[in-house]
């Protein structure tokens, strides 16, 4: 037992010999450790970027003005060039003011209808010489006269007034028995005349009121425009401005209309032009109050007219028509107002009665505006609006001119529709 136990110490004192002399081998042969990597450098900025020198920084006190020797530069070193002088200010004068635009001499409204007679007349033609085609048939029979009626209803002069004057020119053509050229547009002319009408006050009421008692000053004569959206009230309260100022009244302008800025903007472009002072507010401001301030200014400035715009509306729209009616209260605070004119365009026909008659009701119309009547072959709609509301027409737009509003006259409108 004692024998086994010695030999197993002994086999455990070789087996430690032999791993200490492994180890010590090892350490003999030491292996060079790899290479490491470097790692990767942050990239810098401002000062930490630049590479570290070997002189020392130089403070802020160990450096003088420029041109000194103690400037940035080492001692023999070549010099910067001195810098350039300043440039010598200049005096800017300062810009001049919008030079304002030339006032324009409208053309005199006598004799504007004669003038657009031609452009009237091509429009027209439908109506005038159609109905003299008709009338020059050799037989006027029944089918005739049904062509007769379907030319006057299809230029919008309503049933009742083509029918009264179908029957009259039946019963003048019997009675007359020869027709020749001259003696048909004769008559034509006379009986359309007669229908649209010669017995209207067709004048527009623009003359300034003198002064009611002591210190009471003159009041302008105070016109307002009225209708629907597109119907051109805007620039037909322009050119009306250059129908007054060529007939020597003076203009107060007033933009009633303050939903669109574009509105007031293209108004004061209009007043501009002929030296007619706007007044208008902020934009979706109260219409009524720029109304009431307008006739004000015109009172303070003793013109002879006071042109307000109003904003287009719906005739449907009551509370559109309601505010009107609330712009006209208002400004018959200053007195009365002269002419409430209706803006029709002439192309809608028909329709435009359903408009004139909403109007009406709201505000008292005492003058229709039929605008764009050069493009329209239903001239017919003069008879029709002016039976419908017994209100005259005064004034017609003929044009995209300046100077094509011209004051209406049955006689030279009724020559331009069926020619010389």
């Amino acid at each position: 037992m004692d024998t086994l136990i010695l030999v197993v110490i002994i086999a455990v004192l070789a087996v430690g010999a032999a791993a200490g002399l492994v180890v010590t081998g090892r350490r003999r042969r030491q292996v060079p450790p790899p290479a490491r990597r470097p790692e990767p450098v942050e990239p810098r900025v401002g000062e930490d970027a630049e590479t570290p020198r070997d002189t020392p920084r130089r403070t802020i006190e160990d450096v003088g003005p420029p041109g000194t020797g103690t400037g940035l530069l080492e001692p023999g070193a070549p010099t910067a060039p001195p810098a350039p002088a300043p440039a010598p200010e200049v005096e800017v004068a300062p810009e001049e003011a919008a030079a304002p635009p030339a006032i324009e001499k409208p053309e005199p409204t006598a004799g504007r209808l004669v003038r657009l007679r031609a452009r009237l007349s091509r429009s027209q033609n439908t109506l005038g010489k159609g109905l003299l085609a008709l009338l020059s048939r050799e037989h006027l029979d029944e089918d005739t006269w049904e062509e007769i009626e379907d030319t006057l209803i299809t230029a919008d002069v309503g049933v009742a007034p083509t029918q009264e004057l179908v029957e009259r020119l039946r019963t003048r053509v019997k009675v007359l028995g020869t027709r020749t050229p001259e003696e048909l547009r004769a008559l034509l002319r006379e009986e359309l005349v007669e229908l649209v009408g010669t017995d209207m006050d067709r004048s527009l009421r623009t003359a300034a009121h003198p002064a009611a008692g002591d210190g009471a000053a003159a009041r302008p004569a105070v016109l307002m425009v009225v209708g629907v959206n597109g119907t051109g009230k805007t620039t037909t309260t322009g050119k009306l401005a250059r129908v007054l100022v060529a007939d020597g009244r003076s203009v107060v302008l007033g933009a009633a209309d303050t939903f669109r800025a574009a509105a007031a903007d293209q108004l004061q472009t209009w007043g501009e032009r002929v030296g007619a002072r706007t007044v208008r507010g902020p934009e979706g401001g109260d219409p009524a109050s720029v109304a009431f301030d307008a006739v004000k200014e015109g009172i303070a400035e003793g013109v002879d007219c006071v042109l307000i715009d109003t904003a287009g509306r719906l005739h449907t729209k009551t509370g559109l028509m309601d505010e009107l009616g609330k712009v006209k209260r208002v400004v018959e605070k200053h007195g009365p107002l002269d002419e409430v004119l209706l803006v029709l365009d002439a192309t809608t026909g028909q329709n435009g009665l359903v408009q004139a008659r909403v109007f009406a009701e709201v505000v008292n119309i005492t003058g229709i505006v039929l605008t764009k009547l050069d493009g329209s072959a239903k001239g017919g709609i003069v008879v029709a609006v002016q039976r419908e509301l017994g209100v005259p027409v005064k004034l017609i737009g003929l044009g995209e001119g300046a100077d094509d509003l011209a004051p209406f006259e049955p006689g030279q409108f009724v020559d331009a529709l069926i020619g010389d």
